[in-house]
């Protein structure tokens, strides 16, 4: 399969982010990072001066809060003198478009100019990512780690590839190095979305960990939603997660009884003769 013919799907359950801009409230979030305060300009140079003229990077910026990823390239476009982080941000717009290969291409222009650009070689890594290439992903997280170790969303994104890779071990150590830096890491909601792997035993070993993750982020709800989808693919049993000590604060939740329940194993005794009928979790 070539790279550029995978492509970005919203519904699938590999979370892979990007960063893009620092001025953009909306990427910061998904980043783990705090929006700088915004400078308070010159009486002269107003926006509501009408002489005051926005570059195009500033219009491309302001488009991109707004998610008009197009309008923002077209942009970007016409910046005179392109910039390692320029190069990166239209790469994050093509990207939110599914336009990988562009993307790619943006990411690759970023680097030459900055080699040392760890957003920009972490969001390369999320290109080999959905290309399943998962050994260069590694390759480029570790980078990213090694540029910047204080950014808990590269942390994550190792581990993401990591485990993709069935580096089981490996892949949960980064996702606690990234929980140590930013305990809600997890709970990011701007995550790009690439392909399926392609075993079920990939996809539950996965969703095996995110559970981990969750719980020890403070998000059951997230965490038994993670491990109804191992139950599902087999990678685990209710035995196991039993067993499993990071499972154990669970135990009084009612959602929790309730999956196991499903599964033969009560937690109480109410719970083996009640009806089952839970509803299903949102991730």
């Amino acid at each position: 399969m070539k790279r550029s013919d995978v492509g970005l799907v919203r519904t699938a359950w590999f979370p892979v982010a990007l960063l893009g801009l620092t001025m953009c409230p909306m990427l910061c979030r998904a980043a783990g990072q705090t929006p700088a305060p915004a400078q308070q300009p010159a009486p002269a140079a107003s926006a509501a001066d009408p002489q005051f003229q926005p570059t195009p990077e500033q219009v491309a910026d302001s488009m991109m809060a707004h998610q008009r990823y197009q309008a923002a390239i077209e942009e970007y476009h016409k910046v005179s003198v392109m910039t390692a982080d320029t190069w990166n941000k239209m790469g994050v717009a093509y990207q939110m478009m599914f336009d990988n290969r562009q993307a790619e291409q943006c990411y690759r222009k970023a680097l030459k100019l900055d080699p040392k650009n760890a957003v920009a070689m972490n969001n390369m890594g999320s290109i080999y990512m959905a290309a399943k290439e998962y050994s260069q992903a590694e390759k480029s997280y570790r980078k990213a780690v090694k540029l910047d170790s204080a950014t808990a969303l590269f942390h994550k994104n190792l581990g993401t590839a990591y485990l993709a890779h069935r580096k089981y071990k490996k892949g949960w150590q980064a996702y606690q190095d990234a929980l140590a830096i930013d305990p809600q890491i997890f709970d990011h909601a701007n995550s790009v979305r690439v392909q399926n792997p392609s075993t079920v035993q990939d996809r539950g070993a996965m969703n095996f960990y995110m559970a981990k993750g969750c719980v020890k982020a403070g998000m059951p709800g997230k965490a038994i939603y993670y491990l109804r989808l191992a139950l599902n693919e087999g990678f685990t049993t209710p035995k196991k997660i039993m067993a499993d000590a990071e499972f154990a604060v669970l135990y009084d939740n009612v959602e929790f009884q309730e999956m196991l329940a499903a599964q033969g194993v009560y937690l109480t005794k109410d719970a083996a003769h009640a009806p089952h009928n839970p509803e299903p979790v949102q991730p």
